[in-house]
C-alpha cells in the first residue's frame, strides 16, 4: 500500500536474523578485479540528511562493517527502489549493485530478468536456515532459483483500545478472532455512547481498496489469481468478497457501530483512536507508536490482535542484486545485507542504543525468523522492551494460524477501483453488492491485462 510504506523504515531498521559466517564475509573480496583486491559495492537505503539520527546510525554501521571487512567498501546512496525510474537506471548503468525492494516487486523483476540469480552463493549464507520460508519464497522465481533476501516484514492485524474494551464489558486479553466477534464487540463499544465508534475502516485514497483486500483475504478469498500460463485474472465476484461487503454493510447500517462519518483514511482513524473514541481498526503494529507519540497517549491503552479469519494482507522489504553484478560483488553484497539487516548477534547492541529513547522496542514485528535466531532476538527485545509486550500476545499467539498474503499485482490501480466499492457500501444503504463486484471484476481484469 503506497501511503503506508512508512513501515519500510522501521521494518528495515529493526530487522534481524542469523549472523553471517566469518568465512562467507571474507570471501567477498576475492576475484573482484578492483585495485588491491578490494570490492566496492553501491547500495541504496542511506537515510536523507534531514533524518540526522538515522543517517548517523547508517554511516556508523558502514564504518563498523568496513572495519571488520577490509576487502569490502560501501558506496551508499540515498533513496529506495522507485518502480518509475528503475528500468531507466538499469539500462543507463545507474542501478545500485544491491538495491532495496518491496515484497510486491520481486516477481516482476525476476520475470523481466532484472535481478541477479544469487542461488550459487547461498551455501555461504547460513542465515537462511532460520529465515521464515514464506518470506524467502517472495524472492524465488518459478525456476526455483533465489534472487534476493528479505530484511523486514509486517502483516495486518486488529488494533484496539483496551480501556474501551473493559468499559464495554469485553475482555481486553481476549480480543475478537472472527468477524462475527468483531461485529458483536463493535456494538458493545458503540453502546458506551458519547460519540464512541466501535469499528472504523478506510475508504479513500486507495486505502479503502487496500483494506477491502485484507477483508477478502481474511474470509478465504482472492483479489486476483494467476493461471498456469502466467496470466492474471480478477477474482472479486466471490463468496468471500460478498461476505466482506455484507459485514461492512451490516455494521454501518444495521448496527450503526461504524458511525455516520465515512470516507475516512489513515490520519482520520488514528485521530479517533488517539482521542479515545474508537474501539478497533485494521492496522499493522507500527500504528501503535504513531498513535502514542502523535496524540500523547500511553502504550498500555492499546492492544493488538491477529487479523480475524484465516489470512491477512502483509508485506515487507528486502534486497536484490543488479543482474550485471560480478560474483565478487554478489558475495560482498550478501555480506553487507546480512551484517546490517540480518544479524541477531547485533540485536543487543541495536536495542541497547535505542533504550531510553522514543524508539519502540518489543513490537511483534518485524518477525523474520524461526529457530535459534528467532529465540535470540525475542530474548533481546524482552530484555530491553519499553512497550507492554503482553498487550500484543493475541497477535503473536494466532500468527501461525493466519496466513500472510502479499498485495496483488498492479495493486494501487486495483485499490482505486475497490475504493469505489467501499465508498458505495459505507455511504449508500441500498448499495447493490452484486453490481459493485461485477463492475469491479471487469475493471480489475482490464488492469491485470498489463500485469507480468
Amino acid at each position: 500500500m503506497g501511503s503506508n510504506r512508512i513501515r519500510r523504515a522501521s521494518a528495515v531498521a529493526l530487522a534481524a536474523a542469523t549472523a553471517f559466517a566469518a568465512s562467507a564475509c571474507s570471501s567477498g573480496g576475492s576475484g573482484s578485479g578492483d585495485a588491491g583486491g578490494v570490492v566496492t559495492i553501491s547500495v541504496n537505503g542511506l537515510p536523507p540528511a534531514t533524518q540526522t539520527v538515522d543517517r548517523k546510525n547508517f554511516e556508523d554501521d558502514v564504518k563498523a562493517f568496513e572495519a571488520s571487512h577490509p576487502n569490502i567498501r560501501i558506496d551508499a546512496h540515498e533513496g529506495l527502489m522507485d518502480p518509475k525510474t528503475f528500468a531507466a537506471k538499469l539500462a543507463g548503468g545507474q542501478l545500485e549493485d544491491v538495491y532495496y525492494v518491496y515484497f510486491t516487486d520481486p516477481a516482476g523483476l525476476i520475470q523481466r530478468h532484472q535481478a541477479a540469480d544469487i542461488t550459487p552463493y547461498l551455501k555461504d549464507v547460513p542465515a537462511l536456515a532460520d529465515v521464515k520460508p514464506a518470506l524467502q519464497d517472495v524472492f524465488k522465481g518459478k525456476d526455483g532459483k533465489v534472487y534476493g533476501l528479505p530484511t523486514g516484514n509486517y502483516s495486518m492485524g486488529l488494533v484496539y483500545n483496551r480501556e474501551l474494551f473493559t468499559k464495554a464489558g469485553l475482555d481486553p486479553n481476549k480480543p475478537p478472532t472472527t468477524w462475527d466477534e468483531v461485529r458483536t464487540a463493535a456494538q458493545k463499544i458503540t453502546a458506551l455512547g458519547d460519540g464512541t465508534v466501535g469499528y472504523a475502516d478506510f475508504s479513500k485514497n486507495n486505502q479503502g481498496g487496500w483494506h477491502l483486500t485484507s477483508w477478502i483475504y481474511s474470509l478465504g478469498g482472492e483479489v486476483a489469481t494467476r493461471d498456469d500460463s502466467g496470466k492474471w485474472k480478477a477474482a472479486l465476484d466471490s463468496d468471500a468478497a460478498h461476505r466482506a461487503l455484507q459485514y461492512l454493510h451490516d455494521m454501518r447500517w444495521t448496527d450503526d457501530s461504524m458511525g455516520s462519518r465515512q470516507l475516512l483514511e489513515i490520519p482520520d482513524v488514528q485521530k479517533m483512536m488517539g482521542a479515545g473514541k474508537l474501539g478497533m481498526y485494521l492496522a499493522g503494529p507500527d500504528n501503535i507508536p504513531t498513535i502514542v507519540k502523535q496524540f500523547e497517549r500511553k502504550y498500555d491503552e492499546y492492544g493488538l490482535a491477529a487479523m480475524p479469519g484465516t489470512a491477512t494482507l502483509g508485506g515487507g522489504d528486502g534486497f536484490m542484486f543488479n543482474p550485471k553484478d560480478t560474483p565478487a560483488k554478489i558475495k560482498a553484497g550478501l555480506a553487507w545485507v546480512q551484517w546490517k539487516y540480518l544479524n541477531p548477534d547485533r540485536q543487543d547492541e541495536i536495542d541497547r542504543k535505542s533504550a531510553g529513547s522514543d524508539i519502540p522496542i518489543g513490537l511483534p514485528q518485524p518477525d523474520l525468523f524461526d529457530g535459534r535466531s528467532g529465540e535470540t532476538v525475542k530474548a533481546v527485545h524482552a530484555k530491553y522492551a519499553n512497550v507492554p509486550q503482553q498487550n500484543y500476545q493475541p497477535f503473536t499467539d494466532r500468527s501461525a494460524d493466519v496466513r500472510v498474503k502479499v498485495e496483488p499485482p498492479n495493486a494501487q490501480q486495483i485499490y482505486t477501483v475497490l475504493d469505489g466499492v467501499m465508498q458505495a457500501v459505507l455511504t449508500k444503504q441500498d448499495a447493490n453488492a452484486d453490481e459493485l463486484l461485477k463492475d469491479a471484476q471487469k475493471k480489475v481484469d482490464t488492469i491485470l491485462a498489463t500485469a507480468q
